[in-house]
């Protein structure tokens, strides 16, 4: 007998509607000696088969949906068909002519849960977050490997929630050799991306289109760039003829990348619109309203603020104080463009947040455009926890 999960009565409704995780409590009874990693089958308490997926024992995520195909079997060509037909949707979807780097696989939103994997020019860079993708490293990289041959093919593995499902941090070059730095081609826009120490695997693709919209705001404008990382949003900018920028960022090796991508794209005269302050940005943007520095735009793009769930309040708070402070730096008629990228942050929450926000600075602010991750990172009906990054466009007016 196969090993296999067995759910307690009443449990088994979430995989009916294929949502691809099963929680430690939601089981009954373990069936075999089941190993780490391993293909399990799942059952219902009344025993009837309800999927297959990989096996976790140090997670709360116990086991993760490979397939609800009974016959599919969890091999090679499961992982080529799976990975090629991830790849045939980015392609119809992306302007190769003017971008060429995109996230070929999203998770479970992909059918693939745990997998993370961008491609950079001739970079592919992948991600495993789970046991299951952990124990199956092998079968990845051949699919990878099969649809880009002649690719530097990369994993980061270095992400901190490796350690829930029981992982060590891994980095390792599976295949040719690993530039330091690629640059990268985004609506004809050159970007270089640090392909060692840059954030997630490397950049922030899920913002490509709304770069692109917040440089449709900044003609003219004085624009402020929060957390500003290697200055992305501030080539948009300029490439739309922003009178000023600022970038804020507490990394300067980052700073030094955005400068290097100023003279990647733009003449000196226009490299020259830009400044860059290494700052706390809670704290410079407290000294700009001391100061009585005004802005037209304001680009609002943070970290991460929240680990769990316990820090969803807190979280709140700091969203808050900051998307406060900007607030009260916004000219009359400008234009606030605010992010979230937490999961655990309700998009009806950060709206609300925004909305308090604006109420403290005693001003208005008024919706224009509702942001979301790019398309590449696309998100299964199924998986709505897919759906991470939340932002808006809003114009700042005196109290209606």
């Amino acid at each position: 007998m196969s090993p296999r999960i067995i759910l307690k009565a009443e449990r088994e409704k979430s995989l009916l509607r294929f949502h691809p995780w099963v929680f430690d409590g939601a089981i009954e009874e373990e069936v075999g000696h089941i190993k780490f990693g391993a293909t399990v089958d799942i059952y219902s308490h009344d025993g009837d088969w309800l999927a297959k997926a990989a096996y976790s024992p140090h997670s709360q995520i116990r086991a993760r949906v490979w397939t609800f195909n009974k016959e599919q079997v969890i091999d090679n060509t499961f992982f080529k068909m799976r990975i090629q037909q991830a790849y045939e949707k980015r392609k119809a979807w992306l302007d190769a002519e003017s971008s060429d780097a995109f996230r070929l696989v999203a998770g479970e939103s992909d059918g693939l849960p745990g997998i993370t994997v961008d491609v950079y020019a001739n970079v592919v860079v992948m991600q495993l977050l789970s046991a299951g993708a952990e124990k199956h490293r092998d079968k990845i990289i051949q699919a990878i490997n099969a649809l880009f041959p002649d690719f530097c093919i990369h994993e980061r593995s270095d992400v901190e929630v490796r350690k829930k499902e029981g992982l060590e941090l891994y980095i390792k070059t599976h295949q040719g050799i690993l530039p330091e730095t690629v640059v990268i081609r985004e609506n004809d826009i050159k970007i270089e991306v640090d392909l060692v120490q840059g954030h997630k695997t490397g950049f922030y693709l899920d913002q490509r289109t709304n770069r692109k919209i917040a440089g449709q705001y900044s003609k003219n404008k004085a624009v402020l760039n929060c957390f500003s990382y290697t200055g992305t949003f501030s080539l948009y900018a300029i490439a739309n003829g922003a009178k000023h920028i600022t970038n804020v960022d507490v990394s300067q090796n980052a700073l030094d990348t955005s400068e290097r991508n100023l003279h990647l794209n733009f003449n000196q005269n226009d490299c020259d619109k830009v400044s860059h302050e290494k700052q706390d940005v809670f704290e410079l943007l407290r000294r700009y309203k001391e100061e009585g520095k005004r802005f037209d735009v304001i680009i609002m793009d943070p970290p991460k603020f929240i680990e769990n769930k316990r820090h969803v309040v807190k979280a709140a708070r700091g969203y808050k104080d900051i998307n406060r402070l900007a607030c009260e730096i916004l000219n009359d008629g400008g234009v606030l463009i605010t992010f979230s990228c937490s999961g655990l942050m309700p998009s009806d929450l950060f709206n609300k947040v925004i909305a308090d926000a604006a109420l403290d600075a005693n001003c208005c602010l008024q919706i224009v455009q509702r942001l979301n991750q790019d398309y590449d990172h696309l998100v299964a009906s199924s998986f709505p926890e897919g759906h991470y990054l939340k932002g808006l466009v809003c114009v700042k007016s005196p109290k209606l």
